[in-house]
């Protein structure tokens, strides 16, 4: 999957250059202008890392990464006019992993972008092995799924379903990337064959079709699993 990268800036003209920069090395951007906007992506999209201007219309960088920080883990770097010693430090201590001054080389923002992506795969590369929570169990090992205890049965193609949005817990997962990890062919906008299996697998964990507990619709974008 390609590493998308969030940019949150009030400027446009910062924005858009930094974007340039880094869709020039085939990085996926998404841009957010005020605060609230790039917590509705990061809630709906998957995101890699985030670059976070600390004077935003709505609500401050600070505060912002301190809320990302409540439930993502993805590297964040804080682009900003402020170059007190304070600022930083600030920045550091509410989850930041790095810190651009303004004006700044966008050559250089790239760099640490690169930096951040490797330090973070490198030390979160490891793969859950087995998913325990709230009454579910999924262990692929053993190809072994509990629902409060009791085993439930499942085809092949259901595990691996129920598998894949296990070990993606929290991220939102497309209807295009599940079939074509679970089934290994090409998605067709037509094929219906994942919102099946998602029905089918509802029916045998017991999920009210309108309000699930552990397969979550995001209507327009995929399915997830809470982590």
């Amino acid at each position: 999957m390609p590493e998308t990268i969030l940019i949150v800036d009030d400027e446009k003209e910062i924005a858009d250059l930094v974007e340039l920069y880094l869709k020039n090395e085939n990085y996926p951007i998404r841009k957010a202008y005020d605060a609230q906007t790039a917590l509705g992506i990061i809630e709906t999209e998957s995101i890699s890392l985030a670059l976070l201007d600390i004077m935003l219309p709505d609500m401050d960088g600070f505060t912002l990464c301190q809320k990302i920080r409540e439930k993502h883990l993805f590297p964040i770097i804080m682009l900003t006019a402020k170059s007190a010693d304070m600022d930083k430090i600030n920045g550091l201590m509410l989850g930041a992993d790095d810190y651009i001054t303004k004006p700044f080389n966008p050559l250089e923002v790239t760099a640490r972008v690169k930096t951040q992506l490797r330090r973070f795969t490198k030390y979160n590369s490891a793969e859950p092995t087995t998913y325990d929570k709230d009454g579910l169990y999924v262990c692929p090992d053993t190809h072994i799924c509990t629902l409060y205890g009791k085993e439930i049965s499942l085809t092949p193609i259901e595990f691996n379903i129920l598998w894949y949005l296990c070990k993606r817990c929290g991220k939102v997962v497309s209807s295009e990337e599940l079939f074509e990890a679970v089934w290994g062919e090409k998605y067709l906008d037509n094929n219906n064959t994942v919102m099946a299996h998602i029905a089918r697998l509802r029916e045998k964990l017991g999920e009210p079709p309108r309000k699930p507990k552990f397969i979550k619709t995001v209507w327009g974008v995929g399915y997830k699993i809470d982590s």
